[in-house]
């Protein structure tokens, strides 16, 4: 009897025929079984850099950039990779920083240090709101850099019509201001994304539903009809940062101001449920987009407006968060998709990588594929929809309030006399400038129609 032979050719086992599979033959099963492919119509685009992932504010600061981790393992263990142009955006350069911010400011972040966090009055630390909410890390400035040019690169995308959604999780820090951190953000990567979309665009709807309110945002474009903002956030100007967003605030006093009602507020209170939340939502997006004829929209998805984030107060579900995405994308434009807050991130990293799914009509099945990465990480909740009501809020949001803050948004849109038109021409970079002249422009014409006024009262 002849004896076998030791070495024996090896025969890769078929796909189906054992438990063994690579973690690129499970991520194939994945995209099978969801039924994930390119969207037919549209191009979806991710804009992700690695080294985003590395930042750390310090081990007690609530942001953690680790969420973009468990976010994009989430997003590739699906397969929704498949589906999407993934790009690795560069860094913003300075001069790209700089289209906003000041320079001073800019100079200051390049060459600033740990060493320099301080809470001396006389410091520039100080001077910049850097140090406390806006810790001084190792590597503050990439960082800085990294998230702003994903937005760049994303708005870029758009407008050369590579893509039709592109998404950056990683941006949306809406709090920064043109000399200022705040709020955990140090660059506002929205304002410079949307002067880019502003280059080829008339008219750009920015829609915020992170917890808190957009204000750097707001601020940067307050005196330009070009820019829609409306944010949906928590409002009590004493006891919430930043405490600012109140329904009457709507751009410039006067009419006279092309901002004039351009800045739309829906504050809210602790509390509010899915069902509210949702129709709330629809209710307002549907006639402001109906109203300025936007020809590009900015959804900000801050992810601490979903119920049990560290800092957050609603009871909003990934589901209902997720159907704001929903909703704006049915409008069939432009459409640029960013982070934001969210401090709680095995929730923040379900909910981005669900509204990812929703970008390119995926429809995934709940439970989180056994290979994701980083798996135990979410304990027992692995599931995409975990019920997010282990600390709830009393709900303060009643119908009547809801209804009349409907009402105050429709009061505003009635101001509007339809969409602006605008010469396309080079944006100036420097909004606050442009701002400064526009009121002095304004002031004169008043006091000129004042002295006319006072003649013709002397003559008379």
């Amino acid at each position: 009897m002849a004896k076998p032979s030791v070495v024996q050719d090896y025969r890769h086992p078929q796909p189906g025929t054992t438990s063994t599979f690579t973690v690129d033959e499970k991520i194939r099963r994945e995209v099978w079984n969801n039924g994930i492919k390119k969207p037919k119509g549209y191009t979806v685009s991710y804009h992700a850099n690695p080294e985003m992932e590395q930042m750390h504010f310090g081990q007690k600061h609530p942001m953690k950039p680790w969420r973009l981790t468990l976010t994009n393992k989430i997003v590739m263990a699906y397969g929704m990779h498949d589906a999407m142009d993934i790009y690795i955006p560069r860094a913003a350069s300075s001069q790209e920083l700089k289209d906003f911010h000041s320079g001073d400011y800019i100079d200051f972040l390049q060459r600033v240090t740990p060493s320099d966090n301080t809470w001396d009055p006389d410091s520039q630390t100080y001077a910049y709101n850097t140090g406390d909410d806006c810790p001084i890390f190792d590597g503050l400035y990439n960082y800085c850099s990294l998230y702003a040019g994903a937005s760049l690169d994303a708005a870029r995308k758009l407008t050369n019509h590579q893509s039709d959604i592109a998404i950056n999780w990683s941006g949306g820090l809406h709090h920064a201001k043109k000399a200022e951190a705040s709020g955990f953000c140090y660059i506002n990567d929205i304002v410079l994304a949307i002067l880019q979309l502003l280059l080829h665009h008339p008219r750009v709807l920015y829609i915020d539903i992170d917890v808190h309110h957009g204000d750097g945002v707001e601020q940067a474009f307050w005196s330009t009809d070009r820019v829609m903002t409306l944010s949906f956030h928590k409002y009590n100007r004493a006891e919430f940062f930043p405490g600012t967003g109140a329904l009457d605030t709507t751009g410039p006093l006067n009419n006279a101001s092309p901002g004039a009602h351009h800045s739309l507020n829906v504050p809210l209170h602790d509390g509010i449920e899915d069902a509210q939340y949702i129709k709330l939502f629809e209710d307002i997006v549907r006639p402001c987009v109906r109203h300025y004829k936007p020809t590009a929209i900015v959804l900000q998805c801050g992810a601490d407006s979903l119920g049990g984030d560290r800092l957050g107060c609603f009871n909003v579900n990934i589901k209902a968060h997720g159907a704001c995405v929903a909703f704006v994308k049915k409008f069939n434009l432009p459409l640029l998709v960013l982070g934001g807050g969210g401090y709680t991130p095995r929730n923040v990293a379900k909910a981005w990588a669900y509204e990812t799914s929703l970008c390119i009509g995926a429809e995934v099945h709940p439970n989180l594929p056994a290979h994701t990465p980083f798996l135990e990480h979410f304990g027992n909740e692995k599931t995409l929809f975990p019920k997010l009501d282990l600390t709830r809020y009393e709900n303060k949001n009643s119908r009547v309030y809801l209804e009349s803050v409907v009402m105050g948004i429709m009061e505003q849109l009635r101001y509007l006399q339809g969409a602006p038109s605008v010469q396309m021409q080079h944006i100036p970079p420097d909004l606050g400038g442009l701002r400064d002249d526009l009121e002095r422009e304004f002031f004169e014409e008043t006091e000129e129609r004042e002295r006319s006024r006072r003649k013709k009262e002397r003559r008379g």
